[in-house]
């Protein structure tokens, strides 16, 4: 027995991520976390060392299965989720969700947003679970700015007569003293917030504050940027956690195995990935790889040049490959990630100069893929915990996240640019100037005219331009 699960696992990766675990019939015995799934699944082994139950299920598992996360809080938290949707047999320590942090939001007339360790049957309401107590409070931080909603208990609210120092710094509304009218509507961003949604709800707020700017109203404008600017501090967060990963792959190996997959000699292969959302800040990129492994000098960023394409990732597509091709380094294999569509206008480009494979995903983003390959066939037999089929991954992932981290510099960029950036004349020198000597847009917009006129390097005409813009009913 010993050998034949020693045969499962042989080729688990020396990386993090969640692994599950299969009887004979296929039904799903146990999902777990680890570091290093290796180690992890190398302790299954020698059963005499396993708990009593896991000694019982380690017997009847005839598959494994596993799946790379980026870090080791990424693989607690698709534990998790993997446990409350499928609900192993066996991981009877962990299905009531008593071990990690989670947040809810109470069943009140002015819901209250609440930390608790306990079932999650307790709660009608529920989100995470999160990595770290402070990963939540964090959230809940971000929760407090945006929508200002309570976390004090139903009792401290019923006995408040004056508001609490919560709403004199702006993370609450104060329900318990002051008529509320928007407060349900908080609590529906909130959800679009706790469920991943805060990058449309970044986009609408961006649009009001526009509005709000457009009509002279600085003050609703300058409470709506406060809040894209959490969110947007959140999302950058996210983006420095979400670094270049790569796991223990035999470069050299893998891609000559490639090479014999395919009956190709690769140098240069390019991965290509998109990103949009809802067609604004179109951009592409493409990564690329050779037997020593990542090329970093070969990385590309593109900004949709063709706007008339924003939004069909088909047409961006077309445009990306056509300008790397024509201007990037030469390219022996394009990969790209998507079905037939996306294999299909990437070989229509290249017209036969570079072979395509396309990497299409299935139901499950990881463990669910299958290729197209360069004749246009379809391959469904690349066995899953083969090298290939990790590498394959791996670069594939890659390309995503290094255009999504360029998407999100992007929008993140548009979104804090002030609005200084509307007044004729001033270039980023001039408003450098302006910020470090105020500090922020807000004190700038309050500024009066004597003020400006002593900003190094600003001038009168400039000083009185400024004023102008903010102060229109007075000059």
């Amino acid at each position: 027995m010993n050998i034949q699960f020693k045969d499962l696992i042989k080729n688990a990766p020396l990386s993090p991520g969640i692994y599950k675990m299969f009887d004979g019939d296929g039904n799903l015995l146990y999902v777990g976390k680890a570091k290093n799934l290796f180690n992890r699944l190398h302790q299954y082994i020698d059963i005499s060392k396993l708990e009593n139950h896991k000694q019982i299920m380690r017997t009847l598992v005839k598959r494994v299965e596993w799946e790379i996360t980026g870090t080791e809080n990424d693989a607690l938290i698709l534990e998790q989720k993997l446990i409350k949707t499928l609900k192993p047999k066996y991981n009877i320590m962990l299905t009531d969700g008593k071990m990690y942090p989670m947040l809810a939001l109470t069943n009140h007339e002015f819901p209250r947003l609440l930390k608790f360790r306990g079932k999650i049957s307790q709660r009608k309401d529920v989100f995470g679970p999160y990595p770290s107590v402070y990963a939540l409070n964090d959230t809940i931080k971000t929760i407090q700015r945006v929508c200002k909603l309570r976390t004090c208990n139903d009792t401290f609210m019923n006995n408040r007569s004056r508001p609490c120092l919560l709403y004199q710094i702006g993370r609450c509304s104060a329900p318990c003293c002051i008529q509320q009218n928007d407060y349900d509507k908080n609590v529906q961003l909130a959800r679009r917030i706790l469920t991943g949604d805060s990058e449309p709800i970044i986009s609408d707020l961006t649009a009001q504050m526009k509005m709000f700017s457009d009509k002279m109203d600085f003050e609703n404008a300058a409470n709506i940027r406060d809040k894209i600017a959490a969110l947007t501090q959140t999302t950058n967060r996210g983006i420095q956690r979400n670094q270049p990963y790569t796991p223990n792959l035999q470069w050299d190996k893998n891609v000559t195995d490639l090479e014999d997959w395919l009956h190709l000699k690769l140098n240069c292969v390019g991965v290509f990935d998109n990103s949009h959302l809802f067609g604004k800040q179109p951009v592409g990129a493409m990564i690329a790889f050779g037997h020593d492994g990542f090329i970093k000098s070969s990385y590309r960023h593109f900004k949709l040049q063709d706007m008339k394409r924003a939004g069909n990732d088909i047409a961006m597509m077309e445009e990306f490959v056509n300008r790397a091709i024509n201007d990037g380094p030469k390219l022996d294999l394009i990969i790209v990630d998507g079905g037939p569509a996306q294999w299909n206008i990437a070989n229509t480009v290249s017209n036969g100069r570079i072979p395509v494979l396309g990497v299409a995903k299935g139901v499950v983003r990881n463990g669910d893929e299958h290729f197209i390959m360069p004749d246009g066939s379809e391959n469904r037999e690349l066995a899953k915990d083969s090298p290939l089929f990790l590498l394959l991954r791996t670069v594939r992932d890659e390309a995503h996240r290094f255009v999504i981290t360029f998407h999100r510099a992007t929008r993140a960029k548009q979104l804090t640019a002030s609005v200084l950036d509307e007044i004729e004349g001033i270039g980023p020198t001039r408003k450098k100037q302006l910020l470090q000597h105020y500090g922020s847009v807000r004190s700038i917009m309050d500024a009066d005219l004597k003020s400006l006129m002593h900003v190094p390097g600003l001038g009168k005409s400039f000083a009185e331009k400024i004023y102008a813009y903010f102060h229109s009913d007075v000059l």
